[in-house]
């Protein structure tokens, strides 16, 4: 895991791209790290447009760790950057040149346990939403949600695809023991807690399928570009 306790320094003070659109935010971190931020919301275009600069950044010879994020990219290097400007210049122009990158994962088809004891923030959600529990479970695994990233804790899937009429904040108070394994929703985002422990998300659910074993060669259960399509095996209201 990459150290990013030093200072960030931004490399580029500019607001606008050539098209007049926001400009990405390209800082470095410590001295053999550089972050790519995307400007502008979370959507699978720009996410797609990182994957691209992953498929580029991949064929450079002094880049030895490629860190992908919801729509930004750490560059870990062999050795500190003579000259940073220099590449954060050939990172922009890759972003404003570069198409979307598709790729085509796997479809998991995961069954949840909508509610209960390991769903205690269904009800929460749903008064946020003004919906009914109910409503809310429907709305949930109408959609398909792409892993758009992996990380924060082994194995946990970034996804894109939830409805807006559900997006509900985090917690201020975090649930001290919530398991491996709840499905949740954050803010915009869904997902599966890969691992027991503290957690501000909201947990609407339960599904039995561990997302990371370092048995197993990959050990992580997902990859980027896969599909997850959720569907309800029990509901407790």
């Amino acid at each position: 895991m990459t150290d990013t306790s030093e200072r960030s320094i931004t490399l580029s003070d500019q607001q606008s791209g050539p098209t007049g659109d926001q400009a990405p935010v390209i800082s470095m971190i410590g001295t053999k790290a550089m972050l790519f931020e995307a400007p502008g919301a979370f959507t699978m275009a720009h996410q797609r447009r990182i994957w691209a600069l992953i498929e580029a950044a991949e064929s450079r010879s002094d880049v030895q760790e490629l860190i992908p994020g919801v729509t930004n990219l750490m560059l870990v290097f062999k050795m500190p950057p003579k000259d940073p400007e220099q590449i954060a210049a050939w990172l922009r122009h890759a972003w404003d040149t570069l198409p979307e990158r598709h790729i085509k994962g796997r479809l998991f088809e995961i069954g949840v346990q909508y509610g209960g004891e390991l769903g205690e923030d269904l009800h929460r959600v749903a008064d946020h939403a003004g919906l009914t529990p109910e409503e809310v479970i429907s709305i949930h695994h109408g959609n398909e949600y792409t892993v758009c990233a992996i990380g924060s804790a082994p194995g946990f899937g970034y996804l894109h695809g939830l409805d807006p009429r559900i997006a509900t904040p985090r917690k201020s108070v975090p649930s001290l023991h919530m398991l491996a394994g709840t499905v949740t929703i954050g803010g915009m985002q869904a997902g599966i807690s890969a691992l027991t422990g503290p957690n501000g998300w909201n947990s609407i659910g339960f599904t039995e399928i561990t997302l990371f074993d370092p048995m197993k060669e990959p050990p992580a259960l997902f990859a980027i570009g896969d599909r997850i399509r959720f569907y309800p095996e029990s509901i407790v209201l």
